[in-house]
């Protein structure tokens, strides 16, 4: 069996854990072994209905009050449990934050390795993976060998395929060990946040800016470019570090992965850090003035220019085909 640890809302799973199932079920073909599925909280069953359309056959639903909010420990050890009980070829998961760090967690507990940020896997009596490093500035070639694999997939690396042949997959309840020591950490509310319109990371279209914006009042020109696209405004560290956007609005490495269906860069140089957040987008359009910038190599559109002349001149085209 291969089992792929699913993250839901609203009893439907999210898209990196479609991705994770997509090359689960390509390990489950290599090995001629089944593709199964656990879940955690209250709605943990009713992803079932979703996932006949990848290959599941089988989800494992933890049903424990305690556990709704997430718990990291208790998480872990509900997972290591199964582990235990079921001897999974492999465990996969998302490469999210949170779901890296569960996978930790039964890693520690079971004596395991595990690989982060896989994008292929080779099976065999040992798996041959390949993953990335570096916030995916560098791809590694490793091997990993264990009784049990533990993987996470790279965020928006692994298209979604669904299966040739859907399934109708059945459910099964889990009743974990869970002791109070599990549950030391774990959420105690949920804040909304204040931020109107698209959330960074599901815009279909971003607006970013760098430094090469110029100043606070200048991003002005870039919000509005966002809220004639319906987009969302992004930006750089740099930007950030200068006290010009919050953090929330920082794309790359240590800030949000975006993956719309178009990225303009305004102003931004295209350092490494920047790009590992973006390079999930369909199509990148840069400006700026500098032709040797890196994200105008990298980008599948350039304009060299002055920002603060073209985006003006974009908006008023734009509001004119509104109008």
């Amino acid at each position: 069996m291969i089992l792929g640890f699913v993250e839901w809302e609203a009893g439907e799973p999210l898209e990196t854990s479609l991705q994770m199932l997509t090359l689960a079920r390509d390990v489950a073909d290599q090995t001629g072994t089944s593709l199964a599925a656990v879940a955690f909280g209250e709605e943990g069953a009713a992803v079932a209905d979703h996932l006949g359309e990848y290959g599941v056959e089988r989800v494992h639903h933890v049903a424990d009050d305690r556990l709704t909010p997430y718990a990291p420990a208790a998480w872990g050890q509900a997972l290591a449990d199964l582990l235990e009980d079921h001897r999974p070829e492999a465990v996969l998961a998302p490469g999210t934050d949170r779901c890296q760090e569960v996978l930790a967690h039964v890693g520690a507990t079971c004596d395991l390795p595990m690989a982060a940020d896989c994008t292929a896997v080779e099976a065999g009596d040992a798996y041959e993976v390949t993953r990335h490093r570096w916030g995916g500035s560098l791809v590694e070639h490793a091997r990993l060998e264990a009784s049990t694999k533990l993987l996470s997939t790279a965020v928006h690396e692994v298209p979604i395929e669904p299966a040739d042949v859907p399934t109708d997959p059945t459910v099964h309840t889990v009743e974990p060990t869970v002791d109070a020591e599990d549950l030391r950490v774990q959420v105690d509310r949920r804040e909304e946040s204040d931020v109107e319109g698209v959330p960074l990371g599901e815009a279909r279209v971003v607006v970013g800016g760098g430094r090469g914006v110029g100043g606070p009042e200048d991003f002005d020109q870039l919000e509005e470019l966002a809220d004639l696209l319906d987009g969302a405004l992004g930006s750089s560290r740099a930007a950030v570090n200068e006290g010009w956007r919050p953090h929330d609005d920082q794309i790359g490495l240590t800030g949000t992965k975006i993956t719309p269906d178009i990225y303009i860069a305004c102003g931004i140089s295209g350092a490494v850090q920047h790009w590992v957040g973006c390079k999930g987008a369909d199509t990148v359009l840069a400006i700026n003035t500098d032709p040797e910038a890196a994200i105008m190599q990298k980008g599948e559109y350039a304009v060299v220019g002055d920002l603060h002349e073209i985006v003006p001149e974009l908006n008023e085209a734009l509001r004119e085909r509104e109008g």
